[in-house]
């Protein structure tokens, strides 16, 4: 979470205070001594949190426009243009402190209906003002704050994540195409670190059919190698494989894995080997404060031996 306004969970990271600084240095550190990177990705749900949390912070749930997720979920307060204004300049800030904490850059996420979602799809922003109606001005939140990021820590240090074809709270929108499309073109001359990509099977964290048989492909395709692209979306070793080295042979990609690191912390070793994953829990996917699903999972005998650890 990017502030303390935008802290509408319990339990998930924070990235506003000193004490979050001094926290996330102890895991950066971890990281950068295993000779790897670590990005840190900015969050505001918008109207994706929860009412009870924020209302005993004293706050409010808010979005774009007074649109709810669903018939049965709360409906969030317009946000002003003052509030807009500082919205952006919390991004800022965080990505600021992320660099502080020794993360190598920042990932806006603006997918998956988190608020700079709320803003650019049509299916929540109502807005007729300078930040509401045409494509540009439904996507100048997303600029914005990626402008405001890349002032604070550099365009080599910023990167953003888009789901054009996730359903995921109350998102996808009749043609989003075109909104994608200006989205990525607006984007490509910033310099950005990378950008990432959520393929169309995946709504959130579930494997869905949202999409239909529509890719991110033409956008990879359009973005033509300006920078490396992230490829996230139920990805097993076997479709990896196939991205890489068929469908995306052209271009600079990455695949990304998520759900299939938790019981694999041997991941990438295991694709290199050709050793079949082991299969996610996802009852223990969010039970906060417990090894149990999280850290408990084993590392093959052969990554073992390979690399002595007992």
């Amino acid at each position: 979470m990017i502030s303390y306004r935008a802290a509408s969970r319990i339990n998930v990271p924070g990235i506003w205070t000193d004490a979050h600084i001094a926290g996330w240095k102890q895991v950066t550190d971890a990281v950068h001594d295993k000779g790897s990177f670590i990005y840190c990705q900015l969050w505001h749900l918008g109207r994706g949190g929860k009412v009870d949390v924020l209302e005993s912070l004293g706050l409010k749930l808010e979005s774009s426009s007074a649109v709810p997720i669903a018939d049965d979920t709360p409906t969030p307060v317009e946000l002003s243009e003052t509030d807009i204004l500082a919205i952006i300049e919390d991004y800022a800030t965080a990505a600021r402190n992320a660099i502080k904490a020794g993360f190598d850059g920042v990932e806006i996420h603006g997918a998956n209906g988190y608020l700079p979602d709320q803003f650019l799809q049509d299916t929540c922003n109502k807005r007729t003002d300078a930040w509401g109606g045409s494509i540009e001005k439904r996507a100048r939140f997303h600029l914005e704050v990626t402008k405001a990021v890349i002032n604070a820590v550099g365009a080599h240090r910023t990167a953003i994540r888009l789901s054009p074809y996730s359903d995921f709270q109350g998102m996808l929108m009749e043609d989003p195409d075109p909104t994608f499309r200006y989205l990525v073109e607006q984007l490509k001359p910033l310099g950005l670190a990378y950008l990432h990509l959520i393929e169309a099977r995946i709504s959130g964290n579930e494997d869905t059919d949202c999409g239909g048989l529509r890719t991110v492909k033409w956008m990879v395709e359009l973005w033509d190698n300006t920078s490396l692209v992230l490829l996230a979306g139920g990805m097993t070793a076997e479709s990896a494989r196939k991205a890489v080295e068929e469908t995306y042979k052209a271009y600079d990609v990455i695949v990304a894995f998520g759900r299939y690191f938790i019981p694999n912390p041997d991941l990438v070793f295991r694709i290199r080997e050709g050793i079949e994953l082991a299969k996610y829990d996802r009852a223990y996917f969010y039970t906060p404060k417990l090894p149990t699903g999280y850290i408990d999972y084993p590392f093959t005998p052969q990554f073992k031996s390979a690399s002595s650890i007992s």
